[in-house]
């Protein structure tokens, strides 16, 4: 049985958690407004966890993770995951939206283009979002609905935190302005 690791710690946006294993980072919790009930969200989903103490790779990207939550421009990209257990065009859908840089956006239909698959495949991508277990590392806030509408987010918070973190990434979520001025008359 591999070993899970894990520790809570507080950024600008709230307290967050990380778990790793020998292979990589397994887990990531977006912000909570509490250390606890951020360890708590972590232990429901890898139980077996323990407190420990993160070697240097994870604490990189604790590191980056504080960064980006006091707004610096981060890329996720290159931090080392375990997805073990994932199904397999999850992990596809995963690598494709590891591809969507600081500031943009794309959609749940795009995604499944990309990958080859049709139309239909976007419900695929948006549940794959929804059980995404390293939130942010897998951007999963900058994949939207059609229309780019913003769309659910399963994190605490729900489709507000997925907004704020785009905000904090410089992406303007409102309607855009309208080009005719009406005359008044």
């Amino acid at each position: 049985m591999t070993t899970h690791r894990y520790t809570v710690f507080e950024t600008n946006g709230g307290f967050c958690a990380i778990a790793w294993n020998e292979v990589g980072i397994t887990r990531f919790q977006l912000p909570t407004s509490g250390e606890a009930s951020t360890e708590k969200l972590m232990l429901r989903r890898v139980p077996e966890a323990k407190r420990g103490t993160p070697p240097a790779h994870v604490q990189d990207t604790i590191a980056e993770v504080k960064r980006y939550f006091a707004g610096e421009t981060i890329d996720f990209s290159s931090v080392k995951l375990d997805l073990e257990g994932q199904d397999e065009f999850f992990r596809d859908i995963y690598v494709a939206a590891r591809r969507v840089g600081w500031g943009r956006t794309t959609t749940y239909g795009t995604l499944a283009k990309e990958l080859g698959k049709g139309p239909e495949a976007a419900r695929d991508v948006g549940q794959a979002m929804a059980k995404n277990p390293v939130a942010l590392i897998i951007p999963c806030h900058r994949v939207l609905a059609a229309g780019g509408k913003l769309g659910g987010f399963s994190a605490p918070g729900g489709s507000n935190s997925k907004a704020r973190m785009l905000e904090l990434e410089g992406v303007n979520l409102a309607p855009p302005e309208p080009v005719q001025q009406s005359l008044g008359f």
